[in-house]
């Protein structure tokens, strides 16, 4: 078993848990949001202070960073746009009659989903809305995209409907649903879930879609035609967190493991233990996995032989996410900590074909900022 371990720097400037961390496309920064209202922005050379973006009239459930401004959602119903450099609010969204749930930008589209029931797409450079995507019977949660140029092969040239990609949601009333962006228009509504869809990834080149549940499943399903293909059933509780890499999907639980499956088969090939809470955040990153928990602590597994390498205690409350950047793990905790952890001596994976890792924030989205509170609680025996 590993033993634990000191973080190298705790940034405790929030006032409030933090809900959401993101990365930069470059991996120098990183924004942080939180219930205390704000986001903030940290150097990850340093683990310093950058921006501190106020404004927002309640707290601030998702985030993401890109290369030249940081976009947060708020349970004011609101997204905003934030410079990076000032601080400025650039632009502010609104349409949305409920919590503003999850965010996406791509393709210089910004997608949002929400406790009102819809998803919306609105044009980065402008705060109108372009498009609603309305259909789910509860609320919105996951949102992963789709872009035109990954599904050319697939398309042929009468498709015109998908000539601006797909969007695909996840919400609480059991469904996901493809939807055909430059209409509106819902393509596909994938049946099979008997519990709220919490998370989402997507092989974007493989067109599939992976989505976990309630119901402690994971269903792969064909986005293009509807179709679900396979049913991954060997969780005992809530399935809180999806990674897919190297044709691999990761799913973090409610009954206090992680699983690895065969993306193309469903094969369970190995289980990740020693969790004391349920699993609320993971991250894989050259060879390691790591993982977030209720427990308050986060761990690294090799992936290779599934032994737990390292434990980082030093949070008090639940782990709502994590990133990895070159030696350093970051976590973020409803404690309204950032604490950042040396990974340095983590033993490297053995020889193995080289696989392109999908890691994008557009086309993978794990854990939803509301599912973290269900991991609280004690775990299902």
């Amino acid at each position: 078993m590993g033993g634990g371990v000191s973080a190298l720097r705790v940034c405790a400037d929030h006032r409030g848990g933090i809900n959401w961390l993101s990365l930069s496309p470059d991996g120098q920064r990183l924004l942080t949001g939180s219930e205390d209202g704000t986001a903030r922005l940290w150097s990850t050379a340093d683990g310093q202070c950058c921006a501190l973006f106020q404004g927002h009239e309640s707290y601030v459930t998702f985030c993401q960073l890109e290369s030249e401004a940081a976009f947060t959602c708020s349970a004011d119903h609101t997204v905003r746009k934030w410079d990076v450099l000032t601080g400025q609010c650039l632009a502010v969204y609104r349409g949305h009659t409920s919590i503003v749930n999850r965010i996406l930008v791509a393709d210089r589209q910004l997608f949002s989903s929400s406790y009102d029931r819809t998803a919306r797409c609105w044009s980065v450079d402008k705060e109108q809305m372009s498009r609603e995507f309305r259909g789910h019977r509860n609320c919105v949660l996951p949102l992963a995209y789709s872009a035109p140029r990954d599904l050319h092969s697939a398309l042929c040239e009468r498709d015109e409907d998908m000539a601006g990609g797909l969007l695909v949601t996840g919400s609480t009333d059991g469904t996901a649903k493809v939807w055909q962006v430059a209409s509106g228009c819902c393509h596909r509504t994938l049946r099979g879930h008997t519990g709220a869809v919490l998370c989402l990834a997507l092989d974007t080149p493989g067109h599939t879609a992976f989505t976990g549940s309630t119901d402690a499943t994971v269903r792969a399903w064909d986005i293009l035609s509807g179709e679900q293909l396979r049913v991954f059933r060997e969780h005992q509780g809530s399935v809180i967190c999806l990674e897919l890499v190297n044709q691999q999907v990761y799913s973090g639980s409610a009954d206090r493991t992680v699983k690895c499956w065969l993306a193309d088969t469903g094969e369970c090939v190995r289980t990740f233990k020693a969790h004391r809470r349920s699993v609320s955040a993971l991250k894989y990153h050259a060879g390691t996995l790591f993982t977030g928990s209720g427990d308050a602590c986060a761990r690294a597994f090799d992936t290779q032989s599934g032994v737990l390498q390292r434990v980082f205690r030093g949070h008090a409350f639940i782990i709502n996410c994590i990133q990895v950047h070159e030696q350093v793990l970051y976590t973020a905790s409803h404690d309204g900590s950032l604490r950042l952890w040396d990974v340095r001596g983590l033993r490297k994976p053995g020889p193995r074909r080289p696989v392109p890792e999908r890691g994008r924030s557009q086309r993978f989205n794990n854990r939803v900022g509301c599912a973290a509170a269900a991991a609280h609680g004690p775990a299902p025996t």
